[in-house]
């Protein structure tokens, strides 16, 4: 059965979130408390997460089941459709099948809102009054924000700086739904301070947007801090998006021989992959591609050891691939890429091969970019155009018909400044130095 389009209804929302961690054959490095050097307990971060994330994130339960309330706003836009790109697929002269999921149709206009508003009614439910988090591109502080407003809750978002300047529409939709926007690194924090008294011209990471939010959560009672990608609750969360793909494949009678995803922190290819997990690992014949920006290749040139989630070194210490919690990528379009580590859970697989990770130049993402708007009518965001590059090529190269699936997590439509400058040809490939990775994996925190 093909069509352009697989839609869903109401009543194929999932009802539960998937955890990958129940079905993994291997133990998961659990996270470190840096100051004891051992695992994590749950009191160690009741500071700025509530109970129920914290029991999530601990969590080897296969299914976590969703609450009433975060599907009723869940179907605002969920089931996203499922579509293939047959213009796509015609301008290629591929004998592929290339489908997308579409998450852009969200509020916020990414997949980052599954998390968002599920994060957003645990902190309700346990009487926190603000949230405090990062946002690289925009895309996640917006999808907070959003969440926020709807449980009626504060919201104070630490922007990457860089992006913050390059994404000012950005921020518009942040204060549409009543967030305060600070440019990081910043006055109001110690560790924005510090990172200024260093280098007062400091673009930021996310890193050290990271460290601002969670000392100013962890300093206030009423406040806590979210995270958009990551840690194992947020990838938990972004499942229904894999649980839907499973559903729409079996209508369109169809089983994926490539599943890919960009990968920053992790979250949109867990949400897609983590369902298939299983299948990966009956079926060496399905092809799990993690594409990320050559400016900051955690997963293809970093290693795979324990590190701080952000510069200040105030988060848990996490198994994952970094280039060090000091590294600070340059300031290309794609900002929700621009994490120097990965989910540990993704890593993890990526550390027993099954997820293969590659990188990609900046202009060749864009150019595939713009192709994919002129045959599908969707201008993705500089993130999401990973994914589309990556399944471009795949098409090109591949002989013979083969089903590609990869995630549409976001539209580029507050993005288009950056479309502005490589149509005058003013972008720049940047591959980041190895002798700069060296230098800054030499920080990586001494455990034993």
């Amino acid at each position: 059965m093909e069509q352009f389009k697989i839609l869903l209804g109401e009543k194929d929302i999932p009802n539960s979130w998937y955890n990958v961690a129940a079905d993994l054959p291997f133990s998961l490095p659990p996270l470190i408390n840096p100051g004891t050097k051992k695992p994590l307990a749950k009191d160690d971060l009741k500071a700025i997460f509530p109970l129920a994330l914290i029991e999530q994130e601990m969590s080897t339960q296969r299914w976590i089941d969703i609450p009433s309330e975060v599907l009723d706003i869940y179907r605002l836009w969920r089931p996203t459709p499922l579509r293939r790109a047959r213009r796509l697929e015609k301008f290629l002269k591929t004998k592929s099948r290339i489908y997308y999921k579409d998450e852009s149709v969200s509020p916020t206009g990414s997949h980052k809102t599954n998390t968002a508003i599920a994060q957003a009614y645990y902190n309700k439910k346990a009487g926190i009054k603000r949230i405090v988090t990062e946002t690289g591109a925009g895309q996640w502080g917006s999808a907070l924000s959003f969440a926020c407003n709807v449980f009626g809750m504060g919201c104070r978002v630490y922007m990457v700086k860089v992006s913050f300047h390059q994404k000012p529409l950005r921020k518009s939709l942040m204060h549409i739904w009543g967030a305060e926007v600070i440019a990081s690194p910043s006055e109001m924090t110690e560790a924005g301070r510090n990172i200024l008294k260093r280098d007062p011209h400091c673009q930021g990471s996310l890193g050290m947007a990271i460290s601002e939010a969670v000392e100013e959560a962890a300093k206030n009672k009423e406040a806590n801090y979210s995270l958009g990608s990551v840690l194992n609750h947020v990838l938990l969360h972004q499942t229904v998006i894999g649980l839907e793909v499973k559903k729409q494949l079996r209508i369109a009678g169809e089983k994926p021989d490539y599943l890919i995803a960009c990968v920053g922190g992790g979250s949109n290819f867990g949400g897609l992959v983590f369902p298939f997990i299983s299948d990966k690992l009956k079926n060496k014949g399905l092809n799990i591609i993690a594409v990320e920006p050559t400016a900051c290749p955690s997963m293809t040139k970093g290693v795979y050891e324990y590190d701080f989630g952000d510069t200040s070194m105030l988060t848990p210490l996490i198994k994952m691939f970094t280039l060090g919690h000091n590294f600070v990528p340059a300031g290309i379009h794609a900002g929700g890429l621009r994490y120097h580590g990965c989910s540990s859970l993704v890593s993890a697989l990526c550390a027993h091969d099954l997820v293969e990770a590659v990188s990609c130049q900046q202009l060749e993402v864009f150019k595939a970019a713009v192709t994919f708007a002129r045959t599908e009518g969707i201008v993705p965001a500089p993130e999401t155009a990973h994914a589309v590059k990556a399944a471009i090529d795949i098409a090109r190269r591949e002989k013979k018909p083969k089903c590609i699936v990869f995630n549409f997590s976001g539209h580029g439509f507050l993005d288009l400044s950056a479309y502005d400058k490589y149509l005058a040809g003013e972008l720049v490939n940047y591959a980041h130095p190895i002798s700069s990775i060296k230098k800054s994996l030499k920080d990586l925190p001494k455990l034993f």
